[in-house]
């Protein structure tokens, strides 16, 4: 790839950084197999696929009210200071951060090698890069992976709240870090491995959106609006 009219880059963090997509999808996974198995009416098991079909890439209560609807359980929304254990989407969210947050402190985590590579060139190069995520745990996995130091932004889900901005799909994070990074987003790449990120990528006149395959496909990503799908971010070096 070209970089050289490029100035900043704008990452994803889970599935394109580090993997924590694989806890949060465990995380998920837990949370909604234990809902589904106090359902009155016995109801399908949850897969991988519902995670890349309704909830990768979304903020948290979206993603839960997303899934929710898919299955025809019907949930008041609740407040999201409900407590873990309250049956709200907002409870549910919350419950599967607890989840979240149990597991990471017991595994840690670890920035992929390739997206390490990748962030020393873009670095060599003198070219601003910032992380843009739905979740709210975006600064507490880049301190826990080691390089919350390599970005002077990061966009995260309290960011989103409290700017009172939508969450992916639509543009609004990644324009508000290309702004907060003080550059044009016609100068800036996009790289997302979720559907809904890529989409957002795409709605927002960016230079280029790059997709990382990590399991939603590439030809799903090519759809969804990606200019360029790459397996690894050692690709783009």
């Amino acid at each position: 790839m070209n970089w050289d009219p490029v100035t900043a880059v704008l990452f994803d963090l889970d599935g394109v950084l580090t993997p924590t997509a694989d806890v949060h999808m465990r995380a998920w996974e837990t949370m909604f197999t234990r809902l589904l198995d106090q359902q009155p009416i016995p109801q399908e098991p949850y897969t991988d696929q519902d995670y890349f079909a309704y909830i990768d890439g979304k903020p948290r209560y979206d993603g839960v009210q997303s899934f929710l609807d898919a299955r025809g359980i019907d949930l008041p929304y609740g407040q999201p200071s409900d407590p873990p254990e309250l049956a709200s989407v907002c409870g549910l969210g919350n419950r599967k951060n607890e989840i979240f947050n149990e597991v990471l402190a017991e595994r840690g985590i670890r920035a992929y090698p390739g997206s390490l590579r990748l962030l020393d060139a873009l670095e060599k190069r003198g070219i601003a890069m910032a992380v843009v995520s739905s979740s709210k745990n975006a600064p507490s996995v880049l301190a826990a992976a080691g390089i919350a130091d390599r970005f002077p932004v990061v966009v995260d889900g309290s960011v989103a709240s409290r700017e009172q901005l939508p969450g992916k799909p639509h543009p609004d994070t990644f324009l508000y870090a290309a702004s907060e990074l003080g550059h044009e987003p016609a100068t800036c790449v996009v790289v997302e491995d979720a559907v809904s990120g890529v989409q957002a990528g795409a709605a927002g006149g960016f230079a280029r959106v790059i997709g990382v395959d990590r399991g939603a496909g590439r030809s799903v990503l090519r759809d969804a609006g990606a200019d360029e799908v790459v397996s690894d971010l050692a690709d783009l070096v």
